[in-house]
């Protein structure tokens, strides 16, 4: 499995990439293959502000519904319009193609108690 160095992680699973105090949110190569073929992303929180550990929106899998968590607080300025169409970009590309929202952070000082690729990998045992 891959978990790129330069992102954070939550231990709910959600990825993190920074630049600057933008941000781009998605789920990990770990989650998606627990929850299967990803047939819905339900995001409704377009323009909202969100907390951080707040529920922003919703993965619906052939199995299972997750909830998605905000790693960091923050307003979602950007959906992922290619995940209306085909989800399982999720499954197929869950660090590029398969990211859900961009959001413009409040505080990157939230970003301190995300985990590196090294202690998430310790934390789901990889």
């Amino acid at each position: 499995m891959d978990f790129p160095a330069g992102l954070k992680y939550t231990k709910d699973h959600e990825w993190i990439k920074v630049e600057g105090n933008e941000a781009t949110i998605g789920i990990t190569e770990f989650a998606q293959r627990e929850l299967g073929d990803i047939v819905y992303i339900d995001i409704n929180s377009l323009g909202k502000a969100i907390a951080k550990d707040e529920v922003f929106g919703t993965v619906e899998a052939v199995k299972t519904v997750s909830d998605l968590f905000m790693p960091a607080a923050g307003t979602i300025n950007e959906l992922n319009p290619a995940l209306d169409r085909q989800p399982e970009l999720v499954n197929s590309d869950p660090y590029g193609e398969g990211w859900m929202v961009k959001a413009t952070l409040n505080d990157v000082a939230d970003l301190g108690s995300l985990l590196s690729a090294e202690s998430y990998k310790s934390l789901i045992g990889v």
